[in-house]
């Protein structure tokens, strides 16, 4: 049998494993909520330590801790944020209590025990570290959890979704270099309509990844920015010592290596999480920009023979277990299988906010970040494979382009100012009906147009 050790808190007396630093509460919670197997990412429990190493300075710059034991103390939190160690003492699932208590609980517990056991003292001991009286000193889950959630999401930004969007950005700019000039038949409604410069079309993708790293992403890295630590419960700042959020927050911006400031009215960032409904929102308007790339791409990809043949797509993978040699468009499938999933767990997150922040406290703080930081891994992920396997090895089925823009009725839009727009519909449908192309029915017509060359000339008219 596991080998127990016999820990007691106000509810009762409870077994926990003999090996492991979490407590009772720790315990408790692991009986109590058994869900869906899933715990808080690795991102959350490495921002959450982030917190308690910047609370730790606070409390003992104001001497509400002594320097030997938050020496230790300190010791635990840098083996797992220097070492990587202790990750696997967070167990707690992530449909859990609304404001996460049970996973500060857990923090509180695990660096504790190792801060005991530094200290020569058995783990469970409580003492000299006490998990609530030391570790959580000046602080609760009301304002810990939050801005651990915040602390999390410009984590996650920075490393794992600002470096494929630059890869992505730049491996755009190649394509519109290498695709200028070529001009092809524009569509609009899935129908044909008048001539458009491939570039363009990249051009446009290209704009929107822009827009959404200069504005999106800018407006969203300034909110979360701003912290509610301080605010203990429901942002009264109750047991906190004068100037402790300020003293936290200046060791925060240290320790992350971002600026940020204390949120002056702390109950907002306790009540409710708007930053976190925004940048999830942004995080969904990235999906939908990466959707309509990934769709296009596939569309302009189609065939090889029966389709729209434009572009040649990288072949990666045979498409088939029961037709040989088929080919298909995979990454741009799995991209848009990812913005799905952003732009679902962007639904979770407005829901839960609109449910969870009643009167003082948000009470889904849990589905929330671990929501939003599933949609920023996905979306970098997802982003950095369709550049690597498909964006980056594209190209131009360039006689099948021409050969589509010489038959386009369309090219007759610019004949509309010389013969009129009914002459000119006339001329279309005869074509399209006969199978001809415009020149040819002018042609034959004997309709006198000046500079008609010039006139049908594609490239004249983008």
């Amino acid at each position: 049998m596991e080998k127990t050790r016999r820990e007691k808190d106000s509810i009762g007396e409870l077994d926990v494993p003999l090996d492991v630093y979490w407590g009772i509460n720790t315990q408790r919670a692991i009986l109590n909520f058994k869900i869906s197997g899933r715990q808080f990412p690795v991102e959350f429990i490495i921002a959450l330590a982030q917190v308690k190493r910047a609370c730790l300075t606070a409390n003992i710059a104001s001497k509400k801790i002594d320097k030997k034991i938050g020496v230790a103390i300190g010791k635990a939190i840098d083996e797992i944020l220097k070492e990587g160690k202790l990750l696997d003492q967070f167990p707690i699932d992530i449909f859990q209590t609304g404001s996460g208590t049970q996973t500060n609980s857990n923090m509180n517990e695990v660096l504790s025990n190792r801060a005991n056991e530094i200290l020569g003292q058995p783990r469970g001991s409580k003492s000299p570290v006490h998990p609530n009286d030391t570790v959580n000193a000046s602080q609760s889950s009301n304002d810990v959890i939050p801005t651990a959630m915040y602390i999390a999401v410009l984590n996650t930004i920075r490393d794992s979704l600002l470096g494929p969007l630059k890869h992505l950005r730049r491996a755009l700019e190649a394509k519109i270099d290498e695709f200028d000039g070529i001009i092809k038949v524009g569509r609009t409604h899935l129908q044909d309509a008048v001539p458009i410069s491939l570039s363009t079309e990249f051009t446009v993708y290209k704009k929107q990844v822009e827009t959404f790293i200069a504005k999106d992403l800018s407006s969203v890295i300034e909110t979360l920015s701003i912290l509610p630590i301080g605010g203990t419960a429901v942002g009264t700042g109750i047991n906190t010592p004068e100037g402790f959020a300020e003293r936290t927050v200046k060791e925060l911006s240290k320790i992350v290596g971002m600026n940020f400031t204390v949120n002056p009215i702390k109950a907002e960032g306790i009540a409710s999480h708007i930053p976190i409904v925004r940048a999830s929102a942004a995080m969904r308007n990235l999906a939908l920009s990466c959707m309509k790339m990934a769709n296009d791409i596939r569309w302009m990809g189609s065939g090889p023979r029966a389709g729209l043949g434009e572009l040649f797509l990288p072949q990666n993978e045979p498409g088939s277990s029961i037709m040989p040699g088929k080919v298909n468009p995979t990454q741009s499938e799995s991209l848009i299988q990812v913005c799905l999933q952003v732009i679902g767990n962007d639904a979770t997150i407005a829901a839960a906010e609109g449910f969870g922040s009643i009167l003082d406290l948000n009470v889904c703080k849990p589905v929330m970040i671990v929501n939003l930081l599933d949609s920023i891994k996905l979306l970098g992920a997802g982003i950095k494979s369709f550049t690597e396997h498909c964006l980056k090895g594209l190209s131009v089925n360039l006689p099948q382009i021409e050969h589509q823009l010489e038959r386009s009725l369309m090219l007759v839009t610019r004949l509309s100012p010389t013969i009129g727009y009914d002459r000119a519909s006339e001329i279309a449908k005869r074509a399209y009906d006969e199978g001809k192309t415009i020149r040819e029915i002018i042609l034959e017509e004997g309709i006198e147009i000046a500079d008609l060359d010039e006139l049908l000339d594609p490239s004249k008219m983008v």
